[in-house]
């Protein structure tokens, strides 16, 4: 692919703030923004590239900042959560369309679908794509399918980087199930979604690309390094206590060890998702695989990118792994919009 020069490109993003939640607010509210470090490393590869950055946070004034902008910014590279609301990974999208200004990443449809985790697998579903079977809980006093069974996974209904997905959102009684439900409408005020919880192998699978989207190693999420009151999945404390820079362990596999024949399985059915949701440039979909299926758990239309390795930031290992370097994955993302856009100058 042709790569772009001297383009003036708006980062927008959500910066952590360095103040810790208020009372009654969960520990990991913020946990979906961005440190500085990200940020930086962002902006410095595109800058390595020849363009300009402009640094533009995605908070109540983010329309009037990019409307100021419009006539001296080419594109706008999108990292922003967002604030509020049931759709807020959609806001800056929405905004650079109203404007007319090309940005980077998926539109505003698919990163409000997946970003409600029903929604993005009843859309799975209608497309005979695995999914792991669901229920979305608005009370705590809702009755359980009788079409699911124990042990149960519950999770927030609109959150990413595994918040409020805890230790004990393995469930594995009515009682446990109501309480967790229970907590997470009222800590995350949004309705809870119960899984099935399949207890096998956990993928996490990096696609960049548009018309001919490619995939990057595969990256398998081991947690044999747990305490064995931790249980096996990517949780809040698996991700982000027991995963750190100063631990001794790498909790990721990339190249993972797999069969051609499971190989194969797992990348059909995430292009096949990719496609179906109509993600634009990158995306990183988390899946589990039981008796030789895989199971889409989600997709990430905003996927991490700390730059340390020893953070063990997803995207970036699966790039690392395949001979790209940091600034090598934001400049081929930047590079895929401006295609997309006809903007290469």
């Amino acid at each position: 692919m042709t790569a772009a020069s001297n383009l003036t490109v708006a980062l927008t993003f959500n910066k952590k703030k360095g103040v810790s939640p208020k009372s009654g607010e969960p520990k990991d509210l913020y946990a979906e923004f961005d440190a500085d470090e990200t940020i930086q490393g962002i902006s410095n590869a595109l800058k390595s590239a020849g363009h300009k950055v402009i640094l533009v946070e995605a908070d109540e004034s983010a329309y009037a900042k990019l409307k100021g902008l419009k006539n001296e910014i080419d594109v706008v590279f999108n990292i922003a959560e967002g604030l509020k609301g049931e759709a807020r990974e959609s806001f800056i999208p929405a905004i650079c369309e109203l404007l007319q200004i090309p940005y980077t990443g998926s539109g505003p449809l698919t990163l409000a679908l997946t970003l409600d985790k029903a929604r993005t697998k009843e859309i799975l579903k209608y497309h005979r794509i695995p999914t792991p079977k669901f229920q979305v809980f608005y009370t705590p006093s809702e009755m359980l399918n009788n079409k699911l069974k124990f042990p149960l996974i519950v999770k927030p209904l609109r959150e990413g980087s595994s918040k409020g997905i805890k230790n004990n959102s393995l469930v594995n009684d009515e009682n446990e199930l109501k309480s967790r439900v229970q907590q997470i409408i009222r800590d995350y005020e949004q309705p809870a979604i119960v899984e099935e919880f399949i207890a096998c192998r956990e993928f996490t699978i990096a696609i960049l690309g548009n018309e001919n989207p490619k995939i990057l190693p595969i990256v398998e999420i081991k947690f044999d390094h747990l305490p064995g009151h931790i249980h096996k999945f990517d949780s809040y404390e698996a991700k982000w206590i027991y995963d750190n820079p100063g631990s001794n362990h790498d909790p990721l596999i990339c190249p993972a060890k797999l069969s051609e024949k499971l190989e194969s399985k797992i990348k059909k059915v995430c292009l096949d998702a990719y496609r179906t949701l109509d993600c634009k440039d990158w995306c990183r979909v988390d899946l589990r695989v039981r008796n030789g299926i895989p199971y889409i758990l989600e997709l990430n239309a905003l996927p991490g990118m700390i730059p340390d390795p020893k953070e063990n930031s997803r995207f970036p290992r699966a790039a690392f792994t395949a001979g790209m370097s940091y600034n090598d994955v934001v400049n081929e993302v930047l590079n895929l919009a401006v295609k997309r856009y006809n903007l290469a100058k």
